[in-house]
């Protein structure tokens, strides 16, 4: 089998076919719909505030010169992104993303892998190593370092355990220790062109050897994390899929997304999966399921 294939990268034939990305084991599809909109708004709105800030105090140049801005962009993008599916879903009982092409599938897939691990990296490596008493010296401080160094990691958790979005494919992996890479070249050209390290730990002629250490702790740092959330949404999967066997209802069974053994089905021909997504849509109409 081929190492790069659609299936490897989270988008088998037919795609999401239980509408996994956008329900819940807990919230009715309406109710998700919602939390996500609200997300959505709120991360919305920090960057916007923020990025109007940062041009009147004259630091729009750098806005995006900082990991803690691409990555809180790409958590609102993808909430944004998650929140319109969602309300589609909740309306009509599909979403246009299971129609679109194969490409645009896999963008959210990847990004919706980043959002469940760059966040807690972030908030990490802020409060163990570049908070200081600036942090909230300021009302706007600290309700800004509060919503980006703090709430993004509760927006992570958000996705990890209120829906029913599977474990990112492994090759997320990789995509994301390049993304990782990646900004180290945005962090030096910065300082080539602007004059400064976006990140004080990133400075060699202050840190010498020990930045390599940083570096190398960040992307094992980032592998454990991944590692961790996957575990965490299959332990999750397996939880509920346990209690609705448990409750004895054959009603809570047929509500979309499933236990960790319907995403091993990925393989089942087009038309059963067509019969029984019908099938699944009719019942979740009639229980008012998510």
């Amino acid at each position: 089998m081929p190492l790069l294939t659609w299936a490897r990268l989270g988008v088998a034939a037919p795609f999401d076919p239980d509408h996994a990305f956008v329900t819940s084991p807990f919230l009715p599809r309406s109710a998700l719909a919602a939390l996500r909109a609200l997300l959505a708004l709120y991360a919305l709105c920090t960057v916007i505030t923020d990025l109007v800030l940062a041009v009147r105090d004259g630091a729009g140049h750098s806005f995006l010169s900082y990991f803690t801005q691409l990555s809180y962009i790409g958590l609102t993008a993808y909430y944004v992104a998650a929140a319109v599916q969602t309300i589609a879903y909740a309306r009509w009982g599909r979403y246009p993303l299971r129609r679109w092409p194969r490409a645009l599938q896999v963008a959210h897939v990847l990004l919706q892998s980043t959002i469940v691990v760059f966040p807690f990296i972030v908030t990490v490596v802020f409060w163990a190593l570049l908070a200081s008493p600036e942090t909230f010296a300021t009302v706007y401080s600290a309700w800004a370092n509060t919503s980006i160094h703090a709430l993004n990691s509760v927006f992570a958790l958000v996705e990890l355990l209120l829906t029913n979005a599977p474990p990112a494919p492994l090759l997320a992996l990789p995509v994301q220790i390049i993304c990782l890479a990646g900004y180290l070249g945005v962090a030096y050209i910065t300082h080539e062109a602007q004059g400064f390290y976006t990140y004080p730990f990133l400075d060699p002629s202050k840190q010498h050897g020990v930045l390599a250490a940083y570096i190398v702790g960040i992307a094992l740092g980032a592998a454990l994390v991944f590692s961790l959330t996957r575990g965490l949404i299959m332990l999750r999967m397996r939880l509920v899929g346990l209690m609705r066997i448990r409750k004895g209802s054959d009603g809570l069974a047929e509500r979309d997304g499933e236990g960790l053994e319907e995403w091993e089905e990925v393989g089942r021909p087009a038309e059963n999966w067509a019969a029984g997504a019908a099938g699944k849509e009719g019942a979740g109409k009639e229980n008012g399921g998510v």
